[in-house]
């Protein structure tokens, strides 16, 4: 049976040249296409993809924190490969963070989109080479970083990125789909854990800027 794969991107030409090209495939069928995050979630109950190539700058909610929703999903979920222009190193790892299986640059040969989707099926974890190197050179820095940081939960390490963009306590309530009050309990913790008391203490921590 052919891999079901669904398109999850807002420019119109370029979600219809990636379905066309999929679908000379003989292996790989695309199941459905959407144009923004919304749309997808809505319809994702009944269309059971076992692949979701995910864009990150979509209207609305953007993809990462859709790949993020989805892990709510029951099983058994798609595999989520962001498929993007996006190289920024804290979009890269946040994805990563939400879920993604995945990182895929667009612009490539089909052949490399066609290979990631299968490999992603298989149990790997896809990049387009430029985003493997990023994400080397990250987990060397990364090494060097304060050992209180390692105490961080997903959830803590989430809000603590939202700190560093920063999003106010509401705004990051609102892309991780909790209330305000859990956010605030997750901050508390973040400080005790790193042994600070203001959030420039804490970007400061965690940019190793102590």
């Amino acid at each position: 049976m052919p891999i079901r794969v669904t398109v999850v991107e807002d420019n119109e030409e370029i979600r219809m040249l990636t379905t066309s090209l999929l679908n000379l495939y003989a292996d790989i069928a695309c199941v459905g296409t959407f144009c923004d995050a919304e749309t997808f979630l809505a319809a994702l109950p009944g269309l059971d993809p076992e692949v979701v190539l995910m864009d990150i700058g979509l209207p609305g909610m953007s993809g990462i924190d859709c790949v993020f929703k989805c892990q709510d999903q029951p099983a058994p979920r798609p595999e989520f490969i962001m498929f993007t222009n996006h190289m920024d190193s804290k979009e890269v790892f946040d994805a990563l963070a939400a879920g993604a299986n995945g990182y895929v640059l667009k612009g490539g040969p089909p052949e490399n989109l066609a290979e990631a989707i299968r490999e992603v099926t298989s149990g790997g974890s896809p990049m387009s080479r430029q985003i493997s190197r990023m994400v080397t050179r990250s987990f060397h820095r990364m090494e060097k970083q304060h050992p209180d940081l390692e105490k961080l939960t997903e959830q803590e390490w989430a809000v603590l990125q939202g700190l560093d963009k920063g999003l106010a306590y509401k705004e990051i309530a609102a892309q991780r789909f909790v209330s305000e009050h859990t956010v605030r309990t997750q901050v508390r913790s973040i400080y005790q854990k790193l042994q600070v008391h203001t959030r420039t203490e804490a970007l400061n921590k965690l940019h190793g800027r102590e």
